[in-house]
């Protein structure tokens, strides 16, 4: 039905799919933003944003690309549980221009006004939770409502994150909650596909053991994961959050292994979603050192956001987009240049935090790197997210 919709469509074919818009200017904007972070960082450049640097630094990465990202995804993942037919052409478009509307506000909110800017920035995730409600609720989808739930926590957060921001100066416990929302995403997401997708390419490639499909241990993890975050939002640095963190950390390296991602190493795009997922256990074990006073929290939440969340939303950008467009799943020589990039830049960023003696070169390293990652995302995908679907 979404194919024959497809053929007949008109208009131009970025707006023909929703993952089309969102992914290549959501990682054109995520490789631009830290071009800008670092002269700001460094006091060479200024904005023009009622928020303190480092808060227009972590919104516009939560709310502006992973928003994104969330968005393309959703849209191409609805129409696949509905059987119904995507959204394209002028209400695509219409969506897009939202979510390019609250970039532009927040840049220039302190021209603008707070207020104002909120209002124009959290209507997209409004938007794109109401438009993916319809979808699942028309199609009687039920079982699929809890993702749009998560969305409309996101859009609440957004909000909550110009309050606190304006009124507190610094929007701490909203950033806390949006990386702590996007991770349980990563982490429910992440437990679906990954074990699928290996187990697919293993039954063609190599038999043998399988991974653990998703039984009482997931749930139980996923259960303490949502606990043990929302424990962390309000008090991260203290001891009994600190043992939490960690008991939480081993329940997902656990689950990581039985995955048997060790066995997907001739295959990249499969490969890669083991890898990102590692960064989530890792993100629990630094903060919980962190909540003993050991180390810097910045080094959990970076290998949260940057290991994670970065190459997580890159390998699901890199196979959804050569699958949806008609294209052979194997992953390119750039492709490998972009995983490593985004690998890379995770890496330096946790490490920038850990060696303070080698922080300002290990900060640039990690933002060329993540720069490179997804410009060149959007420069190697151009002619797939550009261009008609191959049928």
């Amino acid at each position: 039905m979404s194919v024959q919709r497809l053929r007949d469509y008109q208009g131009p074919a970025l707006f023909s799919y929703g993952f089309r818009p969102f992914f290549f200017f959501g990682s054109v904007y995520a490789g631009a933003i830290v071009l800008v972070w670092l002269p700001v960082f460094y006091g060479e450049l200024e904005l023009r944003s009622a928020f303190a640097p480092r808060d227009w630094h972590v919104h516009e990465m939560l709310f502006g690309y992973i928003a994104a990202v969330i968005a393309g995804f959703l849209l191409t993942a609805v129409p696949n549980w509905t059987g119904g037919l995507p959204l394209q052409g002028r209400p695509l478009m219409l969506l897009f221009s939202a979510w390019v509307a609250g970039r532009i506000a927040v840049s220039l909110s302190a021209a603008i006004g707070w207020t104002t800017a909120a209002a124009i920035d959290s209507l997209f995730l409004i938007l794109l939770a109401a438009a993916a409600a319809r979808e699942i609720i028309a199609g009687r989808k039920w079982s699929n409502l809890p993702v749009v739930g998560i969305v409309g926590l996101l859009a609440a957060v957004n909000l909550a994150f110009h309050l606190e921001a304006h009124f507190a100066g610094l929007a701490e416990y909203a950033t806390r909650s949006g990386v702590a929302i996007v991770i349980v995403l990563v982490a429910l997401i992440g437990g679906r596909i990954i074990p699928s997708f290996t187990r697919n390419w293993l039954a063609r490639q190599a038999p043998g053991p399988m991974p653990v499909p998703f039984g009482r241990f997931d749930a139980v993890t996923m259960a303490m994961t949502v606990a043990v975050l929302a424990l962390w939002i309000v008090q991260p640095l203290q001891r009994a959050t600190g043992a939490m963190l960690l008991a939480c950390g081993v329940l997902h390296a656990i689950r990581l292994v039985r995955w048997r991602g060790h066995r997907t190493f001739a295959d990249r795009l499969v490969l890669i979603l083991h890898v990102a997922y590692a960064f989530i256990p890792a993100g629990f074990i630094l903060s919980a050192l962190s909540a003993f006073g050991l180390i810097l929290p910045s080094a959990g939440i970076h290998a949260w956001t940057g290991g994670a969340i970065g190459a997580m939303t890159l390998a699901v950008m890199s196979r959804a987009t050569l699958g949806h467009t008609g294209r052979r799943l194997e992953a390119s020589l750039a492709t490998h240049a972009i995983y490593a990039a985004v690998i890379t830049a995770a890496l330096a960023r946790v490490c920038a935090v850990l060696e303070v003696d080698h922080t300002g070169v290990l900060l640039v390293v990690a933002g060329i790197a993540w720069a490179a990652a997804f410009i060149g995302f959007a420069a190697a995908y151009s002619a797939a997210l550009w261009s008609p679907r191959r049928f």
